[in-house]
């Protein structure tokens, strides 16, 4: 047996929030292989199997009853070039941001706006991650993974995936399917998706009148670590809730009485609110009850100060929930997965 399994080791280095918890069995899956041999031996002994990719997107909320997997699988290649559309392939355990750099580096465009992202690239089609105006849909090509009850490899075009806001089929079919590797459909002349103020702002502050891809990068790096906690100093998921899909009337009615309410039109008579607006306006930016708390710099984002348990942290989003509810009508949805 290549796969090493560990026994009751702790996961506070494999989740962003660095909550203080630990698995039953442990692995990290290099390969195909390793992947179908952890399954196997999960069904021989009866455990649960959870696979984990960067834990950017995860909030542990007590000890772990399964063998955790760590999609650990490595390699990025260039399948087909034409001269100006390029398709990249890149295995599931992949950095998310390092493999952005890595097509900027070979001069291809259509990431760049999903820069500083954490986790890792099998992560990334399971909530259609998206920024500054582009979602993995955009610049998506294909996918492979493998059902983990009958052991089918399959591949999964655009229309598969079903993708939606933060949403695709493998989230909505959670425990089915494990990605083992994700292609991109990339540009040697990609036209730049500048839409986002800030953005435009952040390029003008740099002096870039004629941006390249690289130079979106820079500037995207730039706004999010203005705005986001480093994980490594804070502990933190990125945003914790999702911006809330309301009617369009509702919307008109909460201008009537927030005249400054962040909104965007979504199609099919649906209008998208800012999350962090709303939780501002009720007050929760820079709250902090012991070590769970609202980042103070975007409202958006849960911190762990310190020693907060993932239950302490999910507790004080349900505050948030209800506030939201009870001050605005909008119900907020829980962007990572709560284990």
């Amino acid at each position: 047996m290549s796969l090493t399994i560990t026994a009751n080791p702790s996961l506070q280095s494999y989740n962003s929030f660095g909550v203080a918890a630990r698995a039953a069995h442990f692995a990290e899956a290099r390969d195909e292989a390793e992947v179908r041999e952890a399954l196997a031996l999960a069904a021989r002994n009866g455990w649960a199997l959870r696979p984990i990719g960067g834990g950017s997107n995860l909030l542990l909320t007590g000890d772990q009853d399964a063998l955790v997997l760590r999609m650990a699988l490595m390699g990025k290649r260039v399948l087909s070039d034409d001269g100006e559309t390029v398709v990249v392939e890149a295995e599931a355990g992949e950095p998310w941001h390092p493999f952005v750099l890595w097509t900027l580096e070979q001069g291809l465009g259509g990431l760049e706006n999903l820069s500083l992202i954490p986790g890792t690239v099998g992560a990334a089609p399971m909530q259609n991650i998206g920024a500054y105006g582009v979602e993995i849909k955009d610049v998506f090509a294909g996918l492979t993974a493998l059902e983990r009850q009958s052991g089918e490899l399959r591949d999964f075009s655009l229309a598969d995936c079903a993708f939606g806001y933060r949403d695709s089929l493998f989230k909505r079919q959670a425990g089915r399917w494990l990605i083992l590797r994700v292609r991109f459909r990339l540009s040697r002349h990609a036209e730049l998706r500048l839409d986002y103020g800030p953005l435009r702002q952040q390029l003008a502050a740099q002096g870039c009148e004629a941006p390249t891809a690289r130079d979106v990068s820079r500037a995207v790096c730039a706004i999010r670590s203005e705005k986001l906690p480093d994980p490594a100093v804070l502990g933190n998921a990125g945003s914790f809730f999702k911006n809330p899909l309301v009617p369009a009337d509702h919307a008109a009615r909460l201008r009537v009485q927030y005249p400054g309410l962040v909104a965007y039109p979504a199609g099919e008579g649906r209008v998208k609110l800012a999350a962090g607006w709303l939780i501002e306006q009720a007050g929760w930016k820079g709250y902090r009850d012991g070590d769970a708390g609202v980042h103070d710099k975007q409202a958006l984002v849960l911190v762990n100060h310190g020693r907060a348990t993932g239950a302490e942290l999910l507790a004080l989003a349900r505050r948030i929930q209800a506030d939201i509810a009870a001050r605005f009508g909008v119900e907020l949805e829980i962007e990572p997965n709560v284990w």
